[in-house]
Parts: structure tokens; sequence; C-alpha cells
């Protein structure tokens, strides 16, 4: 048997509201799937060791790192990418404070970050500066030295918080 075979598997999940089928190795990650079987590229393959966070998505409502996450796992999933999350305007106001607050610069980190902070705020809608540190802290960002996507995320958390 060759030892580069790995299995098929058939899975049926959501990807940004649309439902995909798929024949997958089983080995097969999520970044990979993503990024060169549905042609979603926004989520990046940085460390692919899940320390830096570039291929941070949602899947269930929760952040995991794509490249720890296999796609056989996803059978039934409900996946959220930056596309989906920015194409349905989820996010607008947190990219539009990271335009302004300069919290983005380069570019790599940016969807796994603002997928992060995303979460953050869904889960904690008025967090500290220091939580908003915590929660980012397994997202590296080798640009914006960080205190501007505090500054960001704590705008947002303010101006939702005004509007409710």
């Amino acid at each position: 048997m060759n030892a580069h075979f790995s299995p098929l598997v058939d899975i049926t999940l959501r990807v940004n509201g649309e439902t995909v089928s798929a024949r997958v190795e089983a080995r097969r990650h999520l970044i990979d799937f993503l990024r060169l079987d549905l042609g979603l590229t926004g989520a990046h393959a940085g460390c692919e060791h899940g320390v830096c966070g570039a291929c941070t998505v949602q899947v269930n409502g929760q952040i995991v790192r794509g490249c720890l996450t296999l796609a056989a796992q996803l059978d039934g999933a409900d996946v959220w990418t930056i596309e989906g999350l920015s194409d349905s305007g989820a996010i607008r106001d947190l990219q539009e404070a990271f335009v302004a607050r300069n919290a983005l610069q380069c570019g790599f980190c940016t969807p796994g970050m603002l997928a992060a902070c995303d979460d953050l705020l869904r889960h904690n809608p008025e967090p500290t500066r220091e939580e908003i540190r915590e929660h980012i802290s397994g997202n590296y960002c080798r640009c914006t030295g960080y205190e501007a996507i505090v500054d960001a995320v704590s705008t947002v958390a303010e101006a939702r918080r005004a509007a409710r």
C-alpha cells in the first residue's frame, strides 16, 4: 500500500451560508480545502502549526485554526470565512475601524485577526483592553504592534454599546 494514500471522505457542510458537498482526503486540512478546493483564499496558511492565527475561521460559531482542523471532521458544520463575514456585512464596522485606526499594514494577519475580533465581540460585547489583548494573543502581527488593533476593537465595542 502506498504510504501517501489517504482515504476519501464525503462531506456536506455550509460555507458562508451555502451548502457544499465534496469528497476530500481524510488528511486534508480545512485551510487547504477552503483555499485550494473552494477558492476562498482570504484566510492564510501561515505557520501550519496553529500558532500564528492567519488561518482562523469560524466553525459552528467558534473560531478554529484551519491548519489544525481536518475538512473530514466538518460534515454538517457551518463554516464562515473572512469572505463570508465581509460579504454579509457582519464585520463592516470592524473593517472600517481597522482602516481608520491603521490597524492593518501588510494584511497577512488581517483576515484571521478580524475573525478573532468578531468572535470576541460576539461573546463579549464590552471587552476591556486587556480582554482584547488576551483574545487576539493567538494571532501574530508583525507590522502593527497590536495597539492600533486594540484601539479599533475598543472603538467598535463603544460604538455598538452606544447603538444599543
